[in-house]
């Protein structure tokens, strides 16, 4: 129904904004990063998913395609609504999703809020023959991703940073410290 909309940012809520299109506004909901970059009385674009629920029309809106593409996969997972799809591609990045399918690493998807183990089995599980991975990426190594993660979350930094870091970091198939040393410098 409603696939783009370019228009001037009139108002900034919390996490969603008021977006001027031809005379009409239009609530939409942002992802983190898109909101944080929004500014009110500057123009922009987004791609959007319009989200009917018995009681609510929600549009929720995307930088991109394929952040709007892996949205409308989460919530067609049982279980995920808008909201925690949001919350999932805010805290991880696309790359880092499906690397965390291919892999089965459940730990991955844990960390966000409204996300249990049984949620994050059900995603990998059905996005697993959707959700593929890209020429050039590779599966991580689960369990030395999960001691690299919770060494840096655990030095306070937040769990999109740690994914972040881990994936940007060289070395892969180094030994768990090295790979911590090297996400540190990644993040520093």
């Amino acid at each position: 129904m409603v696939g783009k909309l370019t228009g001037e940012v009139l108002y900034k809520g919390n996490s969603w904004i008021i977006l001027d299109t031809g005379g009409v506004g239009y609530k939409v909901y942002l992802e983190q990063d898109l909101y944080n970059e929004s500014r009110e009385n500057e123009n922009l674009s987004v791609w959007t998913h319009l989200a009917v629920r018995e009681n609510a029309l929600d549009l929720y809106g995307f930088e991109t395609t394929e952040k709007l593409a892996i949205f409308e996969l989460l919530i067609s997972v049982s279980g995920i609504g808008p909201k925690s799809a949001l919350s999932i591609l805010d805290a991880t990045s696309p790359t880092l999703l499906r690397q965390a399918v291919a892999s089965g690493d459940t730990s991955s998807l844990t960390g966000v809020s409204g996300v249990g183990k049984k949620i994050a089995e059900k995603i990998i599980i059905e996005l697993r023959g959707k959700l593929k991975l890209k020429e050039g990426e590779v599966a991580s190594n689960e369990n030395s991703d999960m001691e690299v993660y919770e060494a840096l979350t655990s030095l306070g930094y937040s769990a999109k940073e740690a994914r972040e870091a881990i994936l940007k970091a060289p070395n892969k198939n180094e030994e768990t410290q090295k790979r911590i040393k090297d996400a540190l410098r990644v993040l520093g």
